[in-house]
């Protein structure tokens, strides 16, 4: 008999693959997650795709260069790369800018994941693609890199082959992209139980917690 308490909600996080503070926030998200279990308290997981950089070519652009543009110079791009690299070692994570070259267009991701979303998987795959990134110095933008990132957490072949043999997906991740954006999101992560938004950024896992059980008493009270 399955003993499995039942879901208190449908918990989404918005997300962009080469957000450094997603990668993080996942992190805390799975602490926050272990704590509310021990309490009985579960959600299905599900992410959502959100582009920082729409308008990226879709080969991507050298990390290097774009950062430099992007933040007035190398130096302030590194100083950043610092403060995230700290914040990772207190969430667990090690991040390697040494290795990460490019700035990837992300469409080709969120496709995947969005393909990967009836599998099981797709938390999994989430996490799987940020290590590529933050951690491996891998083009996330590569649609050959990330088919085989999804072979490894055990993506169906089917879903694999769909993945790679066209643009499955696409439109939906651009319109779910636009339509978060136009709905007030601008940024990333953002956590929504049943569609209503709870907060942005990566807080430590307790605090993810606390807000968690918050939002499902309000939520609960609402609909007695």
């Amino acid at each position: 008999m399955d003993n499995a308490p039942t879901p208190a909600g449908r918990l989404e996080i918005v997300s962009d693959v080469i957000c450094p503070w997603c990668w993080i926030g996942r992190a805390h998200l799975n602490r926050a997650l272990a704590i509310l279990a021990e309490e009985g308290l579960t959600f299905e997981i599900g992410w959502l795709p959100y582009q920082l950089n729409p308008d990226m070519p879709a080969e991507g652009v050298d990390r290097a260069t774009y950062r430099a543009q992007k933040f007035g110079s190398v130096e302030r791009g590194a100083e950043l790369d610092a403060q995230v690299a700290e914040a990772g070692r207190d969430a667990g994570l090690a991040f390697r800018h040494d290795l990460m070259t490019r700035t990837p267009n992300t469409v080709e991701a969120h496709r995947l994941i969005r393909l990967a979303a009836a599998t099981g998987r797709q938390h999994e795959l989430v996490g799987r693609v940020f290590r590529a990134y933050f951690q491996e110095g891998e083009d996330v933008g590569d649609r050959a890199v990330l088919a085989r990132l999804g072979t490894e957490v055990g993506l169906p072949a089917a879903v694999i082959a769909e993945f790679a043999g066209g643009s499955a997906a696409r439109a939906e991740v651009e319109q779910e992209s636009r339509a978060l954006s136009q709905a007030g999101i601008q940024g990333v992560p953002s956590f929504l139980l049943d569609r209503h938004l709870l907060f942005s950024g990566a807080m430590p896992g307790q605090r993810m917690a606390d807000g968690f059980r918050q939002a499902v008493a309000i939520l609960r009270s609402r609909a007695a």
